[in-house]
């Protein structure tokens, strides 16, 4: 995704923002990159922050304890966010060196920022991580990466073209019980795998809407940027209940649910236990309350509620036994002998994949959670997605990534896009 602005367009527009943003960084001291005993500048990643709540906000900090990592900017639409998340980051590191943006696009102008981690709302994903690629930027993006599937097929392919490093925000695959259970699934231990579960979110998502609340008067934009908040999505008139989490995050605007909400993280966990990261399941259906994704080998992927052991859990089930885990870290499994002596401590610390982005930036390795990978895993919560909402099985060819004679369903492949934003 790009904009049809110029380069020499985003550095006027960086010079006249509006409010107090300054669009020219702060010349950073040399305690501050590790010139005084600490890690050489040369070797640290130069971080800035696009997106701040609290998700923004918690991984922004697993990055900050990283000895090799200095955030020195932070960006959010919303001013309130800004000014926290600016103290937060000057806090931590014991100066007045975090510059604060309304604009990611200042942001991505300085040419001290190797890195940025993305975590705005699912609407901003793609066209975000797009944008800081073209800029020359590394990135870790939240989940999910992408609204649509023509959106995240585009991110992959910038992300190889331009030979930038992409972690998706999936950090189940570096967490210690979720590695086993898929080891399990991938070592034939289970025998012929048969079925996949992944856990839905359960809460007030799962019917997308469309709802166009009424408008309310717009605050100053240092308060809330209302078209950066917007970003690609249809224009909406400003009403304050749009941007929190219980409204955007089930419609259809801005992301896609409950199956994209805790499936970018399950389903992504069944196509790796199934050895199916460079594709998906060709049929799609309901039955009862479960979507059903099958797969050319057979395997069926259920995407469900009511499994065990916290959030985001999962199920693998083969001919010669099951596994089954979450973020309680718990584990259980038939028969038990498959568990052997487990040595691992389980849970849910995003640190392992946060450092696993990091010593990639350094060696240019592709992430666990590179763009293709969180491409196919996305594209199979959205082709569901695209089942449940057109009420009907669909068909899915993965190596065209297009539903074979069904139009319907083709035109929801993509979203209109609002200038000057586009892929």
């Amino acid at each position: 995704m790009k904009t049809r602005w110029s380069r020499r367009e985003f550095i006027k527009s960086a010079a006249v923002a509006a409010g107090s943003v300054v669009a020219l960084p702060n010349i950073v001291r040399a305690e501050t990159l590790g010139g005084n005993g600490g890690t050489a500048a040369s070797e640290r990643t130069v971080m800035g922050v696009i997106g701040l709540g609290g998700r923004g906000r918690e991984v922004m900090r697993a990055f900050m304890v990283q000895p090799d990592t200095q955030v020195v900017a932070v960006c959010d639409a919303i001013g309130s966010r800004r000014q926290a998340s600016q103290e937060q980051v000057n806090q931590h590191y014991g100066n007045q060196d975090c510059q604060a943006y309304l604009d990611m696009l200042e942001l991505l102008a300085r040419q001290d920022i190797n890195a940025v981690l993305i975590a705005t709302g699912d609407n901003w994903h793609s066209c975000a991580s797009i944008t800081a690629a073209r800029h020359g930027k590394d990135m870790y993006c939240e989940k999910p990466m992408s609204v649509a599937i023509t959106e995240s097929r585009a991110v992959a392919d910038t992300m190889k073209r331009l030979g930038r490093i992409f972690q998706c925000g999936t950090q189940r695959r570096s967490i210690s019980n979720f590695r086993f259970a898929a080891d399990l699934a991938r070592s034939g231990k289970l025998g012929e795998l048969k079925e996949l579960h992944a856990e839905e979110a359960g809460w007030g998502m799962a019917q997308l809407y469309d709802t166009i609340l009424p408008e309310q008067p717009q605050p100053p934009r240092e308060e809330m940027d209302w078209d950066r908040w917007l970003g690609p999505a249809l224009w909406r008139p400003y009403n304050a209940e749009t941007y929190t989490r219980g409204f955007w995050s089930a419609h259809v605007d801005f992301s896609g649910g409950s199956i994209t909400e805790w499936g970018s993280h399950t389903v992504d966990q069944c196509q790796w236990a199934n050895s199916a990261d460079d594709t998906g399941p060709i049929d799609y259906w309901k039955e009862g309350e479960r979507w059903i994704g099958q797969y050319k080998n057979g395997a069926k992927l259920v995407i469900r509620t009511g499994l065990r052991f916290g959030s985001c859990p999962v199920r693998y089930e083969g001919t010669e036994g099951w596994v089954e885990t979450g973020d309680s870290g718990e584990i259980d499994a038939h028969p038990k002998s498959l568990l052997g002596n487990l040595g691992f401590p389980g849970g849910y610390p995003p640190d392992n994949h946060v450092r696993a982005f990091l010593d990639a930036v350094k060696s240019r390795q592709e992430c666990i959670s590179n763009a293709e990978v969180a491409h196919r895993s996305i594209s199979a919560c959205h082709v569901a997605n695209i089942c449940k909402r057109l009420g009907r099985p669909v068909k899915w060819d993965p190596a065209k990534e297009e539903f074979p004679g069904d139009e319907e369903a083709n035109r929801m492949r993509a979203r209109a896009y609002r200038e000057p934003w586009y892929l």
